[in-house]
């Protein structure tokens, strides 16, 4: 065989291998890290509910204000006076953060907008945790405007009001973690609003009311809410000399239930999206 032979033979089997070479699969990109997905969820989850939920978080704040008006005729002052002004701030909370977020993942879920989240290279906890976040974001200005409503309604000191910095997103992750486990999980989407009006309902006759009123075993329900550690750290900073070490206590489970409540709607998240 002649060397010219050779190199066609060569040239040949080069041009053959050429079109399987590219016929070959790209690879796909790497999956993008927990804390730049989260940012861009929060971001977008932030910009598109902006003008939907204002007119309703107008709503849950002048809910919680109407509340505190209509429990001034038969609360004067005291113990009393503090519960209801620190369950009704926490209930701005518990509308948004659980409420209308059970009520999104469950109209996503219904609408299949978990495959759209499903095909991008974004973490799981990131969805979650961005929608949560973004959710929760929108409680802020009306739990303020509650809190100090209430203060000067039932003339409280305004003094320690600064503990909201650390109520809102302990308990608005706590709240929002249960709200997105709730539409996730719920089979069907008007179950998933069902579920997450009865946890409203349960935040606000659970959280607005005074514990020493409840009647029977129903302080020990109160107890598995989340919110109410919320609601026990914020009242207990109306008093003179707050006991600073039960409300750090009362902050921490609320921390602790936060972590849980997002790691089981991140697991609602998986199951939900591969079905």
């Amino acid at each position: 065989m002649s060397i010219v032979s050779a190199e066609s033979a060569g040239a040949v089997a080069a041009a053959r291998s050429a079109p399987a070479a590219e016929e070959a699969p790209a690879e796909l990109a790497p999956r993008a890290r927990l804390l730049p997905a989260l940012a861009a969820v929060y971001r977008a989850q932030l910009s598109r509910a902006r003008v939907a939920r204002i007119p309703l978080l107008f709503v849950a704040t002048f809910q919680s204000v109407g509340i505190m008006v209509l429990m001034r005729g038969v609360v004067d002052g005291g113990t009393e006076a503090r519960a209801v002004v620190a369950g009704a701030s926490v209930l701005v909370v518990a509308f948004v953060a659980l409420n209308l977020l059970a009520q999104y993942f469950g109209q996503l879920r219904a609408g299949g907008g978990l495959d759209h989240y499903a095909t991008l290279p974004v973490p799981p906890a990131a969805v979650v945790l961005g929608a949560a976040a973004a959710y929760a974001s929108f409680t802020v200005p009306g739990t303020v405007v509650t809190a100090i409503a209430g203060s000067m309604l039932f003339q409280l000191p305004l003094t320690h009001l600064w503990v909201l910095v650390a109520v809102i997103p302990l308990a608005g992750a706590a709240l929002a973690g249960l709200g997105a486990a709730l539409g996730l999980l719920a089979p069907r989407q008007e179950l998933a609003t069902l579920l997450g009006q009865l946890g409203m309902s349960a935040a606000l006759l659970l959280g607005v009311l005074p514990a020493d009123r409840l009647p029977g075993p129903v302080p020990y329900l109160r107890d598995l809410l989340p919110s109410t550690y919320g609601v026990e750290a914020l009242a207990r900073t109306f008093d003179t000399h707050p006991d600073w070490a039960a409300v750090g206590l009362d902050l921490a489970v609320c921390a602790v239930v936060g972590v849980v409540s997002l790691a089981v709607a991140t697991w609602a998240y998986r199951r939900a999206a591969v079905r």
